[in-house]
């Protein structure tokens, strides 16, 4: 199952040596007298903080750990400099180090809610021990995942978050995700995006040979060619491999040029060298070169929220799709009853609740801008029409959230100047109250600026 790509921040734990950080883990109240200690780590930096009316900028984490690193830099961190925010990052619970001590987490309390009843039990925390004002204004940012949770907290907490940049944000569940690998092939065929349809036809043309062996009895050869444990010779072995095949290009798309060697434009060159052999061998190479271990027990965690709220499982089902046709809905549906015992009706029926509970693509809040790479594959379970969204040409999964630097794109630099713009908006002071007993101009998404939560209409 393909876990969706951490925030574009790094994460390494040993960066932001000699910045004034608090990292600690906080005495919340368990929201269950039965729950064991999920209690989530958090870390604060207060060197731009123009106390005590300076803002919080709280960075939520997702489906991967965090460290004290993603207070250190990155976007977010640059705007907290400019309008002196007291920074934090709130880890997901269970995720990362906040799984409390000893065995497996009670995944009962795995949840996209139960995280936001964590980031509202850490609102409460941090207002006490910082002596802050109840109605401070928090702005929450995220991505991916994360970016979901930080536009969910606004729609669900606007007494308490005033705002929030939610980057690359699946906010609609879907059980059969097949639009995932439409953006990837129509990447892979595009000359802008670093692709070719020469490229796409041999990526079309590797996997059909993949299939023709897999169905064959090759399957000793294919073990060795993709170094297995042993020969895939059941189907739920076969639909892994192909998975985790189709995983390599679908990295290189959402994550293009992120990581080392990993983007379209040399997986492209790699799979239409000729010299290299047929496409079948091509693809053998490619994955030995840009395979990535697996996001360990990590990977699990979220298989059980995929299972239980979001689906995201991305088929194969379209005539237009490049990859495996083992790469079934079926496949990846069965993995739910497999792992959990969780049933294809209920996984349905929760991703129905989600986007219920949330509103899907529509969750009728205001004060969320989304921003969203148009080569993620992930921006089409997102939103941001008009002045709620920032959609970046060319851009990757969360982009917009890494450290800005020279050689960015004009469309990346375009786009953070627009959330800079929006945030400086929806920080403004209150307009001073004219003759006629209105406030003067509004803040950027049409209410009236202020540094308080406005009521929702």
């Amino acid at each position: 199952m393909r876990v969706l790509g951490p925030q574009s921040v790094p994460q390494n734990p040993n960066e932001g040596a000699g910045t004034p950080i608090s990292t600690t883990r906080p005495q919340l109240a368990p929201h269950d007298p039965d729950e064991g200690d999920g209690t989530p780590r958090y870390w604060i930096n207060w060197e731009f903080w123009q106390r005590p009316e300076g803002p919080v900028f709280l960075l939520l984490g997702g489906e991967s750990g965090l460290s004290p690193g993603v207070l250190s830099r990155g976007h977010a961190v640059e705007l907290a400099r400019a309008h002196g925010a007291l920074l934090a990052a709130l880890e997901h619970r269970f995720y990362g180090g906040s799984g409390g001590p000893g065995g497996d987490p009670d995944l009962r309390f795995l949840s996209s809610q139960q995280a936001l009843a964590d980031l509202a039990a850490f609102r409460l925390h941090v207002t006490s021990a910082w002596g802050l004002s109840p109605n401070h204004t928090w702005v929450c940012f995220g991505g991916s995942y994360a970016g979901a949770l930080a536009a969910w907290a606004r729609l669900k907490f606007p007494h308490l978050i005033s705002a929030a940049v939610a980057s690359s944000a699946p906010i609609r569940a879907q059980v059969d995700f097949a639009g995932y690998n439409r953006v990837v092939s129509a990447a892979l065929s595009s000359p802008s995006a670093g692709g070719s349809p020469k490229c796409l036809g041999a990526v079309a043309a590797a996997f059909a040979a993949l299939d023709g062996r897999l169905r064959g009895r090759r399957v000793a050869g294919v073990a060795r060619d993709f170094s297995c444990c042993r020969p895939p010779r059941e189907a739920g072995d076969r639909e892994l491999l192909a998975e985790n095949v189709a995983a390599v290009f679908a990295g290189a798309v959402q994550y293009n040029g992120r990581r080392p060697g990993d983007s379209v434009a040399a997986l492209c060159r790699a799979m239409t060298d000729g010299r290299r052999g047929s496409p079948y061998r091509r693809l053998v190479a490619v994955n030995k070169e840009l395979r990535r271990p697996a996001a360990g027990g990590s990977r699990r965690l979220w298989l059980f929220q995929t299972c239980t709220e979001f689906g995201f499982y991305p088929s194969c089902r379209d005539a237009s799709c490049p990859f495996s046709r083992f790469q079934s809905l079926r496949a990846q549906l069965s993995l739910c009853a497999d792992v959990f015992g969780i049933a294809p009706a209920r996984v349905r029926a929760a991703v129905a609740f989600t986007n219920a509970f949330y509103g899907a693509a529509h969750p009728g809040t205001r004060r969320v801008l989304f921003v969203n790479g148009a080569l993620d594959p992930w921006h089409v379970l997102s939103a941001g029409g008009g002045r709620s969204g920032v959609l970046i040409a060319g851009a990757s999964h969360c982009a917009d959230m890494a450290p800005p630097r020279p050689g960015d794109p004009p469309a990346l630099r375009a786009a953070r100047q627009r959330i800079a713009a929006r945030l400086a908006a929806w920080l403004a002071p209150p307009a001073p109250l004219n003759h006629t007993g209105t406030g003067g101009p509004r803040g950027g998404d049409g209410t009236q600026g202020s540094s308080a939560p406005p009521p929702d209409p």
